[in-house]
């Protein structure tokens, strides 16, 4: 049985409303000594709220919830309260004061609704993604795999190898008999069908991952080409330096920005040249690592000059583009961050790339789980070749997907996953 436990379920500070969620067995009675004639569940109502000793605290919209029926799958009372800093702390201070209740650790009722099978891992996952999305395109995967996209699918996967593992299992136990029936055509097509649909997610994964944490376009080019300028141009305000003299970024610079609903990060990068400078030399190597470990470069080249110039290693879906258009023109797509010609076209073509790449996301949105389809996946590929290998070998493909059962049950907490947890806990606010 969980503690009952409540917190304040809105942003600190003043606000037209706050929450106060309380969560657990003892909830109905605690709050029925503050707030007489409590709402039936699925109703609401408007009630004083009172302290212990009777006086009165505030008037609140209470709603109330019975056990399998609310977010956390316990009994909840929740008190829509009037946003005052001095409201909500007098309405905690009381809640402390009942016996049987305690302030709610960090992800807490979050922890209930997995406990008690509301979520899954997987959707709380989401949870956390959703609660923190900055951009449209984060705000749809996130919801996408709170409402159980990942773990409909990988349900869908587990049944197939269940079936699977128990056709072998006849042949394992009449291993002395003739089994009247070959199983293993059935058997390779149900290994066959889960594993494309866990290779079409593992595929997808990254792109997924960069939806969640964002996409790096990095822009290069030689000292003094206005990369600086662009930059700030592009993020709309002064975010890294610009002088006439060349060489004055040393540093990787970043910048956060929403492109077409899709979270992006812009790299200003020192100049690409030779220098003698020391803290020049160490600024242009980690711009061309930076550079070549970006998801998209944006070249940025003088009339004339070719991106072979700039000793990057040129990938589908890069920019190329000439600077300072305000100054000189060129062929193909010219820009200046001090006028803003050619930036809305660039900033096209950037979304157009993007937009194109995000099409292929899966609802594998985090590193463990692409890790765990691809374990998933090799074990299937095992099983395939040791049921293909004749009967005798039918315990090590039944045990070859029980494996890549384990693996998808990570993904989605049917097994032993408490470190995960702990860290994805402790990425929530108290109250959530």
């Amino acid at each position: 049985m969980h503690d009952t436990i409540f917190a304040l379920a809105t942003a600190r500070g003043r606000a037209g409303v706050a929450v106060v969620r309380v969560s657990g067995p003892l909830a109905w009675d605690a709050i029925s000594r503050l707030v007489k004639n409590l709402p039936e569940p699925k109703r609401s109502a408007v009630r004083v709220v009172h302290d212990l000793d009777g006086e009165p605290l505030d008037e609140a919209l209470i709603l109330t919830f019975e056990a399998g029926a609310s977010f956390t799958g316990e009994r909840v009372v929740e008190m829509h309260l009037h946003g005052s800093a001095a409201v909500v702390a007098a309405v905690l201070r009381e809640l402390s004061n009942c016996h049987g209740l305690r302030l709610a650790e960090a992800g807490e009722f979050t922890r209930q609704a997995l406990d008690n099978g509301r979520l899954d891992l997987a959707q709380v996952e989401g949870l956390a993604d959703l609660i923190d999305a900055e951009t449209e395109a984060q705000r749809r995967q996130a919801l996408t795999v709170m409402r159980g996209a990942l773990s409909v699918k990988t349900q869908v996967w587990r049944e197939a190898l269940i079936r699977a593992v128990a056709l072998l299992e006849v042949t394992i136990d009449f291993a002395d008999e003739e089994v009247p029936v070959d199983v293993s055509p059935e058997v390779l097509d149900l290994i066959d069908s889960a594993r494309s649909g866990m290779q079409v997610e593992a595929d997808g994964s990254g792109i997924s991952v960069r939806i969640r944490d964002g996409f790096e376009v990095a822009i290069i080019g030689r000292p003094n080409i206005g990369k600086s300028t662009l930059l700030n141009m592009l993020a709309k305000k002064d975010a890294a330096i610009t002088s006439a003299i060349a060489g004055t970024t040393r540093d990787v610079i970043e910048v956060r920005m929403d492109l077409g609903g899709l979270p992006i990060t812009l790299l200003d990068t020192a100049g690409l040249r030779v220098s003698a400078d020391e803290i020049e030399i160490l600024g242009v190597e980690r711009a061309r690592t930076r550079a070549e470990a970006a998801d998209i470069r944006v070249f940025l080249l003088e009339a004339g000059e070719t991106h072979k110039d700039l000793g990057v290693v040129f990938k589908a879906g890069d920019i190329i583009a000439y600077g300072k258009a305000d100054v000189t023109q060129s062929a193909g797509l010219c820009v200046s961050g001090l006028t803003g010609v050619g930036v809305e076209d660039l900033l096209d073509q950037l979304s157009q790339e993007l937009a194109s790449r995000a099409a292929g996301a899966s609802s594998a949105v985090r590193e463990r789980h692409r890790i765990a389809l691809v374990e998933g996946i090799a074990a299937l590929d095992s099983a395939e070749i040791h049921v293909k290998a004749g009967a005798e070998w039918s315990d090590l493909a039944a045990e070859d997907m029980r494996q890549a059962l384990r693996s998808l049950d990570s993904m989605i907490g049917r097994v032993d996953v408490e470190n995960v947890l702990d860290v994805i806990f402790s990425s929530f606010c108290i109250g959530k």
